[in-house]
């Protein structure tokens, strides 16, 4: 639907099936199926001519992020794991179905390598880059306590979460010109931690203090960071590492969880030229959940 409707009737509520997949999880087998802005988004040329990197771009935030971006005028590299060819390869038609380049990237950005690779590549297919969203993450529930969590999990979460990000703004700024950005993903478990994420909550609240820490850095170099902080959003994260699906995101105010659509605009504004006063902010779509 489009037009002005309540918010919380605009998409599915909870209940919803109970549903279960090995990570990192896949689009096709969710019910209902998550709205990436396919028949909704309608780009005006505010990313014109930009080009784009986006980390976990196959499916999720990151594939209507990358949708949008395109739909604004922008080239998309993104990157996706090897299980995850399917998911890519749509996000892919979606892009070029708007008339742009993608560049999917198979990407694992635990590794230091993987990500100046990406990149070298990014700037080989570019020349540059002018927006980058480290959007890519990992978590798994752990609700039996922080006994459950094992060093190799915890391992996984910060090498994710936090390494693949410092990296990628590291090797990414020599080639970001005035008037660039960087968007990171962080969440509301930032600042409202669920015992059972223990260690994502963590990485996400440094993830906020990163990016308006890297903000005051760069913005000299005419860069500007910011962030994202969603509330619960419907991607194949949540049935691949939550142990129920059936009322996910029904704690939210609004009464049920975002879809990955009712993201991207916030993605759209932080890269865009509109928002040339804005750096070290984080911009909180957390579905009515207060925050600092």
């Amino acid at each position: 639907m489009t037009g002005q409707q309540h918010p919380g009737e605009q998409h599915p509520t909870p209940e919803f099936p109970s549903q279960d997949q090995p990570h990192p999880g896949w689009t096709g087998p969710m019910d209902p199926p998550p709205d990436h802005g396919e028949e909704s988004y309608r780009g005006s040329g505010r990313l014109d001519g930009r080009k784009a990197v986006i980390t976990g771009g196959d499916s999720g935030i990151g594939r209507a992020v990358a949708l949008a971006f395109a739909r604004e005028g922008a080239d998309v590299l993104f990157t996706h794991l090897d299980d995850e060819k399917d998911d890519a390869a749509e996000t892919a038609r979606l892009v070029e179905e708007a008339g742009r380049r993608a560049v999917p990237v198979s990407c694992d950005v635990r590794e230091e390598e993987n990500c100046r690779a990406l990149i070298d590549r990014a700037v080989a297919e570019f020349g540059r880059i002018d927006v980058l969203v480290n959007n890519a993450a990992y978590q798994m529930s752990q609700p039996d306590g922080i006994e459950a969590i094992s060093t190799e999990q915890f391992d996984r979460v910060m090498r994710t979460n936090l390494y693949g990000m410092f990296w990628l703004c590291k090797l990414a700024l020599p080639h970001i010109p005035e008037g660039g950005s960087i968007i990171n993903s962080t969440s509301v478990q930032a600042y409202k931690p669920s015992p059972h994420l223990l260690d994502y909550a963590t990485t996400k609240g440094a993830i906020v203090t990163f990016t308006q820490g890297l903000a005051q850095m760069v913005i000299d170099k005419g860069v500007r960071v910011n962030a994202v902080a969603p509330g619960p959003v419907w991607t194949p994260l949540i049935p691949a590492t939550m142990p129920d699906t059936k009322k996910f995101g029904q704690q939210a105010p609004i009464g049920r969880p975002a879809q990955p659509a009712e993201m991207a605009p916030a993605y759209v504004f932080l890269a865009s030229q509109d928002a040339s006063y804005i750096t070290a902010e984080i911009v909180n779509a957390t579905g009515g959940t207060p925050l600092p």
